[in-house]
């Protein structure tokens, strides 16, 4: 779709470049949420695609994802044999159900930023212990679990001027078993319910995502029992945090979160 209402474009190649922040102004990385409908309010677009970060980094510490590396590059990651959590990066790439177009445009940092309950990266994120590098429009930096930055339906922790630079993800986490449900009300549809489920050296955790407003983590020293785990979900999910959407109803999405839910506790308790 045109942007009828853009008058500037900008290109910046370093952080240096990166223009003032100005009330109109967007972030431009995949552009696949950006285009596809009317933006009345945007007057400029900040491209980031000639920034030049490295779409992944893998290191000692973990790995560290640009904000601009697309589901793509992510899904054919080619990671350490010691991170058996590798798997999950491929299942919730599919979760976004987008055609090839979509994969090869649409970045971890958008669909994080753009924080729709069904936002696939939200729950590889929390579920892996995700960090985020926040740039600062003073020429600093921030970092906050990505459990806190997303807050709600399309709303983030970004402040006004903030960037999204990169996620990282431990080495610690990335070592974890892992576990992956997810379910839609159509064959082809948005996710109604995602969940993660992920196990280390006796600790257990619980992620939770699409059938709530805003993603939802349980952490566990062990693997809980069925009625441990039930009544963690119920402690930590009000009525009132279940999502609805004409994707489905508030008490479908907390039927099958509970569901859900204990097929990750079998499946990971038989892993044990």
């Amino acid at each position: 779709m045109d942007l009828t209402t853009i008058t500037a474009i900008g290109r910046p190649r370093e952080r240096g470049d990166l223009p003032q922040w100005q009330a109109g102004d967007a972030w431009l990385a995949g552009g696949t949420w950006l285009f596809s409908e009317p933006q009345p309010g945007l007057r400029r677009l900040i491209d980031l695609a000639d920034m030049g970060w490295p779409p992944l980094e893998i290191g000692a510490e973990g790995l560290r994802i640009a904000a601009t590396c697309t589901l793509a590059r992510l899904a054919a990651a080619e990671l350490p044999p010691a991170w058996r959590a590798a798997p999950l990066f491929g299942q919730c790439c599919r979760a976004l159900l987008g055609s090839f177009k979509i994969w090869n445009a649409a970045t971890v940092g958008g669909n994080l930023c753009m924080a729709l309950p069904a936002g696939p990266m939200a729950a590889l994120a929390v579920g892996l212990d995700g960090v985020c590098t926040i740039w600062t429009p003073e020429g600093g930096e921030r970092r906050m679990p990505v459990a806190d930055f997303v807050l709600g339906p399309q709303t983030t922790a970004l402040r006004a001027g903030e960037l999204l630079r990169a996620i990282d993800l431990p080495a610690e986490a990335l070592r974890r078993r892992t576990a992956f449900r997810q379910i839609s009300l159509t064959p082809l549809g948005r996710s109604g319910a995602l969940l993660v489920g992920t196990l280390g050296a006796g600790d257990f955790a619980l992620t939770v995502t699409a059938s709530t407003r805003r993603p939802v983590r349980m952490d566990f020293p062990g693997v809980p029992g069925a009625g441990e785990l039930a009544a963690a979900l119920t402690a930590a999910i009000p009525d009132a945090v279940y999502y609805d959407d004409l994707h489905g109803a508030p008490d479908w999405r907390r039927h099958m979160t509970f569901r859900l839910a204990e097929q990750i506790r079998d499946e990971l308790a038989a892993a044990a």
